[in-house]
């Protein structure tokens, strides 16, 4: 591979200061030196000087297949929109996973986003290649990617939520899920992909699912990830059903570690805020989302204080309806500061800080992942890089440039390396025609709607 010299005007490496004139130098998907001054020789340059270069961003938690189901209940809460649009996830087949995947990947890499995790658990029945029509896509795109086998099992006759035409066979969960980690795992540093085991909710899946799931994982090295403490039903409905608290249930069920991370958090009381951060259990923050559904604050001062693990995702664009990691970062700044307020804390301004914001979407995501090579800029790590203007409308004469993009989250990255080569330049995606997925998804939404109400 050859070696790519990238330039901007300055760099955040993630772990320090901002350089001003930095430099960074790529090879074979890594990065070879970093530095300021007089840069060495490279067989391609990239030269932005009106730009800021960060650490890729990295989505903790998504549901790409959602692409094609955007706006659906615009006014309801997770149980209530859930319900309406599982008929229509039912509905889903490879080819629709593959267009909604192709537009949530390219607006994830279009804003800065080179790391992305994908929680998909609905496999209808007699509907093959559903997976690997996602890990495909991220190959296609070049994007840094780990699917999730997700799974639901608790279906409505069971006391689930779920309807039951949505639910899978567990045996059958458990053989794909191995399959899988057999077939697509990569665990080399540097690893394009990795598989993640990730039975959906504790409203969606038995207990034992949930304890055979950890086994399997562990056996075979991989991470664990499922959503916990979203809205205040999801904590009725385990009260009612388990006689435990969401946390509760997980800690009985051997979904607590170093390997595991959940999505959202929301409700979450002081002691569990200290048990997720001493077991060093993750937390995928989904701002965007949790406003959308009307589900709750994110108490992500509390857990950055007291140590957690502590990323941001997009969630699904059925609750988001777009997918821009730069927003999330926006938010999680603002949210926690209103948060603050709210409890009556004197100093909410600073509840969290630019650079926190930034330590979220970038090296936060990636221990939530497991990526020990990625989220910061360091000789040895992979060349995964992003670049934002700072002298657009939005962003010039601000002189701190984090604060700037923190407070006017950019709408996209002037150009995007993943593992050492271009996918974004110009504010263009390189690896594919971002008109025609447009195009691409608008008839599948609609194919998608007309196959629902037929």
């Amino acid at each position: 591979m050859p070696a790519l010299l990238l330039r901007p005007g300055s760099l955040f490496s993630g772990a320090g200061q901002v350089i001003e004139g930095g430099w960074l130098l790529a090879r074979d998907g890594f990065i070879a030196e970093l530095g300021s001054g007089t840069p060495p020789a490279a067989d391609d340059v990239l030269n932005l000087p009106n730009c800021i270069a960060v650490p890729g961003l990295v989505n903790a938690h998504d549901h790409m297949y959602q692409w094609a189901t955007r706006g659906y209940v615009a006014d309801g809460g997770l149980f209530e929109w859930l319900r309406a649009l599982y008929p229509v996830w039912a509905q889903i087949d490879a080819d629709t996973v593959r267009l909604a995947a192709r537009a949530a990947m390219a607006r994830l890499l279009l804003s800065g986003c080179t790391l992305s995790t994908d929680h998909h658990y609905v496999f209808p029945r007699g509907r093959a290649g559903i997976f690997e029509a996602l890990v495909e896509t991220a190959q296609e795109l070049g994007l840094r990617f780990h699917p999730c086998r997700g799974s639901m099992s608790l279906g409505e006759s069971k006391g689930g939520l779920p309807p039951d035409s949505v639910v899978e066979d567990e045996d059958t969960i458990l053989a794909d899920t191995e399959e899988k980690i057999h077939h697509f795992h990569d665990p080399k540093p540097g690893s394009m992909c990795r598989v993640v085991v990730a039975p959906c909710s504790p409203f969606s899946v038995t207990p034992e699912l949930m304890r055979e799931s950890a086994a399997l994982a562990r056996r075979h090295g991989v991470r664990l990830h499922t959503h916990l403490a979203e809205t205040l039903d999801e904590e009725r409905f385990c009260l009612e059903l388990f006689g435990k608290r969401p946390l509760e249930l997980m800690q009985d069920l051997g979904w607590t570690g170093n390997d595991v991370w959940y999505a959202h958090g929301v409700h979450l009381n002081d002691q569990e805020v200290a048990d997720i951060a001493a077991t060093g259990t993750g937390v995928a923050h989904c701002p965007s989302s949790n406003l959308r559904l009307g589900a709750g604050v994110c108490r992500v001062a509390d857990l950055v204080r007291a140590g957690a693990k502590l990323g941001l995702g997009v969630d699904g664009a059925a609750s988001n309806e777009d997918s821009n990691i730069a927003i999330e970062l926006h938010q999680s700044l603002l949210m926690a500061r209103g948060r603050a307020a709210m409890e009556g804390d004197p100093n909410a301004a600073t509840a969290l800080d630019a650079r926190g914001a930034w330590r979220l979407a970038t090296a936060g995501g990636a221990a939530c992942l497991g990526r020990d090579d990625c989220g910061t800029l360091e000789p040895g790590k992979c060349a995964d890089v992003a670049f934002f203007r700072l002298d657009d409308l939005a962003h010039a004469g601000i002189e701190d440039p984090l604060a700037a993009l923190a407070l006017a989250p950019p709408a996209r990255a002037q150009a995007v390396v993943v593992n050492g080569k271009v996918v974004v330049r110009d504010g263009r995606l390189l690896t594919g025609d971002e008109d025609q997925i447009a195009r691409d998804i608008a008839a599948e939404s609609k194919r998608l709607r007309e196959r629902t109400h037929s």
